[in-house]
């Protein structure tokens, strides 16, 4: 017996869990290439943020008073920091449930259409989750700091001069740094989606299956063919 088979055998791992483990990542990383990094031409939620993002800085580097460009950076950052306070609560209660598993096994086996499983693989299950909220907490951290280089970006940007294209090197730098901002922050929020996903594997593989492809479906609705998306369109 070589290592592939012995491996799901000693977590006592199906073929059916290896499968929902498996589309699971592979969807996950698919479904974010495919939203922030393809260079299709369909129209995307993220990428008319940028657009209008890029647009306030512009607007910004007007003004001569930029206490309100100041104070959308500190919303944009402060949803941020709650996010990533909550994560860690969340991670706080996962690395905690790791002492109790097998009770914790015990009473979700209780649930109507819930599998049983050995210790050992709800263990792994619990730490499944605990990496997507791990990525989590980092997209959110990262997220916070590139928000407060922007915020040192718009106090670096001197007073608008007679000529606008003098400015031309500094916008796309606030632009492209905020933009990298609210893709990190848009990376946390797609995991606590598919930590859902990732939740529902305490109960069923199948199921486990089935809310990742929900999960596709609601985000790709959302990016690529939610009402925002026209309104932001037509701005």
């Amino acid at each position: 017996m070589n290592f592939l088979d012995r491996f799901p055998a000693s977590l006592s791992l199906t073929w059916l869990d290896l499968l929902a483990l498996v589309l699971f990542g592979a969807l996950w990383a698919a479904y974010q290439w495919y939203t922030d990094y393809s260079q299709t031409a369909r129209p995307r939620l993220g990428r008319e943020m940028q657009r209008h993002m890029r647009e306030w800085i512009v607007r910004m580097v007007e003004r001569d008073n930029r206490m309100v460009d100041i104070n959308v950076l500190r919303n944009l950052t402060r949803s941020s920091q709650f996010f990533a306070s909550v994560t860690m609560l969340i991670l706080g209660a996962l690395v905690a449930l790791m002492g109790y598993t097998e009770r914790a096994a015990i009473v979700m086996a209780e649930l109507p259409f819930a599998q049983r499983v050995s210790q050992q693989l709800w263990e792994l299950k619990v730490l499944v989750l605990l990496l997507v909220f791990v990525y989590a907490f980092f997209k959110f951290t990262w997220s916070i700091r590139q928000y407060g280089f922007c915020s040192i970006l718009v106090g670096a940007t001197r007073k608008p001069p007679s000529d606008a294209a003098q400015y031309q090197p500094q916008i796309e730098r606030v632009a492209v740094v905020a933009s990298y901002a609210h893709r990190n922050f848009n990376h946390g929020l797609r995991a606590y989606y598919f930590g859902v996903a990732a939740l529902s594997w305490f109960l069923h593989p199948v199921l486990m299956i089935a809310v990742t492809l929900g999960v596709i479906y609601v985000l790709h609705q959302r990016e690529f063919r939610s009402h925002t998306l026209e309104v932001l369109r037509e701005v």
